[in-house]
């Protein structure tokens, strides 16, 4: 067997975990975006809202 059959297979890894990760982030990005308009919804706002009151 030739080297071409392992770094096709490391290339098609590293592309295959890469892809999953990003995969990862968008996914956890809109969960967490949907928790957070969950809680605004609720009444919670983040302290670096604007229009909140100062102590």
């Amino acid at each position: 067997m030739s080297h071409a059959f392992y770094v096709t297979a490391s290339y098609v890894s590293a592309f295959a975990v890469t892809l999953g990760l990003v995969l990862w982030v968008f996914i956890d990005h809109r969960g967490r975006r949907r928790e957070l308009e969950q809680l605004e919804a609720a009444g919670i706002r983040r302290r670096s809202a604007p229009g909140g009151d100062a102590r």
